[in-house]
């Protein structure tokens, strides 16, 4: 029987990639929209593989890529988090004055 590629799984594990290395190199934000992007064609390749397993090859890039999808919405969450108490702590300095002897 002839296997041919599993339609998605390049797409999901490229997203997932992309999700990660955006949300390290650029900023959060962005990294949860490849997120989405990923998690949403590793489902459809999932689909697609469990229709009928032994025609399709590549199943395993598209848990690779549902892994990176989790870990890079992992790290865009920390990262806004961070980001928030950050721009708290610089108000909360603000508004008690302890600006004011610079």
């Amino acid at each position: 029987m002839n296997q041919q590629s599993l339609p998605g799984a390049s797409n999901a594990l490229t997203m997932g990639i992309l999700s990660v290395v955006l949300t390290l190199l650029c900023c959060g934000p962005f990294g949860i929209i490849f997120t989405i992007l990923g998690l949403n064609s590793a489902s459809k390749a999932e689909r697609i593989y469990k229709e009928n397993p032994g025609m399709y090859t590549g199943y395993e890039n598209v848990k690779t890529g549902r892994v990176l999808s989790y870990v890079g919405l992992a790290l865009a969450l920390l990262y806004i988090v961070f980001i928030i108490l950050y721009f708290g702590a610089i108000i909360a300095l603000i508004s008690a004055g302890e600006f004011d002897n610079f």
